[in-house]
């Protein structure tokens, strides 16, 4: 049995809080990512896994060391380190003859691993060699997805899907106009994943809306789709199910309509219209003669009911 799977009782306060940190929840802790730097990886790939580190801040782990392994063919040291680090994205980078410039980027369910994609580097430029200024760490990315193949394959669906996870950032609830500082563009053309980072610039425009301007920040890396390991249907389905305590509760005789507009229906028990008060006129009002008819109508009717 391995170590990290066995139960652990806490023996102090802080242990307590650790273990509490990682149990299940209804609303899941911001997806953490782990990069690793496999047994023969070159500059480019390390200054790659650097340059997402950055942009990942201070939501993700860089392992520094080398870590000899083969995601594709054997993924328990993937596991262990999800277990060590509570990391459910990857990044693995390697180099070989075979797959020059190799970045593999997947995630796990349940500290196993779910989907994998693997890409070719065949462009890289670095944070470094572009002279801008760069976004503060833990800056929430708008992302930009262009290309019909990002909808229409099944491949570059999932990876669009994966990317979305590895740099969406914590879910908010407002958003501030001045926070919205640099975007992730990733574009599908000709078999290439193009990856580019802008940072935005609010300019003055002479009314309320500022003037928009993108200046390259950086990274910037030109991608080849090579191998795929993707989850079958119906466990991808038991990944994404959302817990019966998260699901809105259907309200009864409440429905909206195509533009938004909420309709209700009331339930009312039949009224007897003439018992029911009007506006008191002197014109409405009935005569001695009209009263004392509708007196000997009502007598008649309870002694034939008799």
């Amino acid at each position: 049995m391995d170590a990290l799977d066995r139960v652990v009782k806490p023996k102090t306060k802080r242990a307590k809080r650790f273990l509490e940190k990682r149990e299940p929840k209804l609303s899941e802790n911001i997806k953490n990512a782990m990069l690793i730097k496999g047994g023969n990886a070159n500059s480019t790939v390390t200054e790659v896994l650097k340059d997402v580190y950055a942009l990942k801040k201070p939501y993700g782990v860089l392992y520094k060391k080398k870590n000899i392994t083969r995601p594709f063919e054997d993924q328990t040291s993937l596991e262990f380190f999800s277990k060590k680090s509570d990391c459910s994205l990857f990044m693995f980078g390697s180099h070989n003859k075979k797959r020059p410039n190799n970045l593999v980027i997947g995630r796990l369910y349940d500290y196993h691993v779910l989907d994998m994609i693997e890409l070719g580097i065949e462009k890289f430029v670095s944070l470094k060699d572009i002279k801008n200024s760069k976004c503060p760490e833990g800056t929430k990315p708008m992302l930009i997805f262009a290309g019909d193949d990002f909808d229409v394959t099944e491949d570059y669906r999932r990876l669009k899907s994966l990317l979305i996870d590895f740099f969406r950032g914590p879910t908010v609830s407002n958003i501030r106009l001045a926070g919205l500082e640099y975007v992730l563009h990733f574009t599908a053309l000709n078999g290439k994943i193009y990856f580019r980072s802008y940072k935005l610039l609010l300019k003055k425009s002479g009314c309320r809306t500022p003037r928009i301007e993108l200046e390259e920040m950086g990274p910037s890396l030109d991608l080849v789709l090579r191998r795929t390991h993707l989850a079958s249907d119906d466990l991808y389905k038991l990944s994404m199910k959302m817990p019966k305590a998260l699901k809105p509760k259907k309200k009864k005789n409440i429905s909206h309509d195509t533009f938004g507009t909420t309709y209700g229906r009331i339930h009312m028990q039949k009224q007897d219209l003439s018992k029911l008060q009007t506006r008191k006129m002197k014109g409405l009002k009935k005569r001695p003669a009209e009263r004392i008819t509708e007196d000997q109508e009502k007598k008649s009717k309870r002694i034939k009911k008799k």
